[in-house]
């Protein structure tokens, strides 16, 4: 079958016709709408590379009613993403290569979004011995991120050889960065401050975050690899990412990258005050001055993409007291909504801005062929069509994910995803 995108703002420019074989673009420019089987009206929108999430949870093994690996591709395909990444903690947790195998063959089956596992860094998430770094990676499914997000790889001897050991074959450590003596695991749940004591809720200071990515940023320059920082959410972790990078590019040798989270770039603390459950999430929501330094590094490249860490949880464990309710909230249909409402209304990033901190640079990082690529001829036809003038207020009861806990229901957001393709193929729209 043979599709033809047309008038088409290509990355916000003026409008033009793309013309998909194949799954693959053959032609771009004035075309006639005779050429093609199928035929999309895409005036007024514009046209992405299909988005890349580098922290997703699909809950599949172990968890299904939450989310299974289909659910959560149909979740993605809805928020404009060909591509996502597979977090490691599942029951069981993916620390071997059949388990890689496994989600990755879940991904295949479903066929709405391509998605790729993220090995774990140690057996079981405990922090202690090595998991099966290599043989994920020679797997079929071709394992290049490794993290126990989570937890964090707190002990630096095994950083340092997790490091070293995925320097052989291009790999990359994503750290979730929490020293859980100053974040106890579990009961930490509120940002450290004046609302946290007040509230009577277990503080999360952001040094608990700033001091492991400052240790893993000089570990990655001492083994000459690649550390990836998860879900940034304070300004003094945008202080160690801007010195570290400057380090790096001065070197050559290693690289260290960072993302930040939709919920950290709109989101604040202040809305703990109500005890909702919903806004519980690891690392937690913070204070304004630190919601408006992780924007500013985005946009200045400091925090080199968006990622959703999208967090579904049945009802049964997030509805509890908010100390007992489990972390995390739902990212995935939102996320290029809240870019647009937070990033391109305040002209902190235009339409190409947004395609490299949610498509480019992603699949650079995760070392993905065929997504993160430019709307060209040649090129894969992984695409997302965006009305950018499109406002609506979010319903949690239309979500496609299994999960309820939406942080964006009832708020009103500016543009909105009207159609994905993957190849060519329509995963998302009418």
């Amino acid at each position: 079958m043979s599709l033809l995108i047309k008038g088409a703002s290509v990355l916000g420019a003026e409008p033009t016709d793309v013309y998909v074989e194949g799954g693959v673009i053959r032609e771009i420019g004035s075309l006639s709408a005779d050429a093609a089987d199928e035929v999309v009206d895409a005036a007024g929108l514009v046209l992405l590379p299909g988005l890349v999430d580098l922290h997703t949870h699909l809950r599949q093994p172990g968890r299904e009613d939450a989310e299974t690996v289909a659910s959560g591709a149909a979740a993605a395909a809805a928020g404009g993403y060909t591509a996502v990444l597979a977090m490691a903690n599942t029951s069981p947790v993916t620390d071997t290569a059949e388990a890689a195998v496994s989600v990755w063959e879940l991904g295949r089956e479903a066929g709405l979004a391509d998605v790729f596992p993220v090995g774990a860094v140690t057996k079981g998430l405990a922090g202690e011995e090595l998991a099966e770094l290599s043989l994920m990676n020679c797997s079929r499914a071709g394992v290049k991120v490794f993290s126990d997000d989570g937890r964090c790889v707190s002990d630096p001897r095994v950083m340092r050889r997790a490091l070293e050991y995925v320097k052989a074959f291009g790999g990359v450590i994503s750290q979730h960065s929490q020293d859980p003596s100053l974040a106890p695991y579990g009961s930490a749940c509120c940002h450290e401050g004046e609302l946290s004591g007040r509230l009577g809720l277990p503080g999360w200071p952001g040094v608990a975050e700033e001091v492991i990515v400052a240790r893993d940023v000089m570990l990655a320059r001492h083994t000459g690899s690649r550390v990836h920082v998860a879900h940034a959410s304070t300004a003094g972790t945008v202080e160690v990412l801007r010195w570290a990078k400057a380090q790096a590019e001065k070197d050559g040798s290693w690289a260290v990258t960072a993302e930040v989270t939709p919920h950290h770039l709109l989101l604040t603390t202040d809305l703990l005050a109500g005890y909702d459950p919903t806004f519980k999430v690891n690392p937690p929501l913070r204070p304004a001055e630190d919601v408006e330094a992780l924007r500013a590094a985005l946009a200045d490249g400091t925090i080199d993409a968006v990622a959703t860490d999208h967090a579904p949880h049945a009802r049964q464990d997030k509805e509890h007291a908010f100390v007992d309710a489990a972390f995390g909230m739902l990212g995935l249909e939102e996320a290029l909504s809240v870019v647009s409402t937070v990033m391109v209304a305040s002209g902190l990033l235009d339409w190409s801005g947004v395609a490299r901190v949610m498509s480019t640079t992603p699949a650079r990082i995760a070392g993905l062929e065929g997504h993160g690529r430019p709307i060209a001829i040649g090129e894969p036809a992984n695409l997302t069509l965006l009305d950018p003038a499109a406002t609506y207020v979010v319903d949690r009861d239309r979500s496609l994910s299994l999960s309820r806990n939406n942080p964006w229901h009832d708020r009103k957001l500016t543009g909105r995803v009207v159609s994905t393709f993957l190849r060519g193929k329509k995963t998302y729209g009418e």
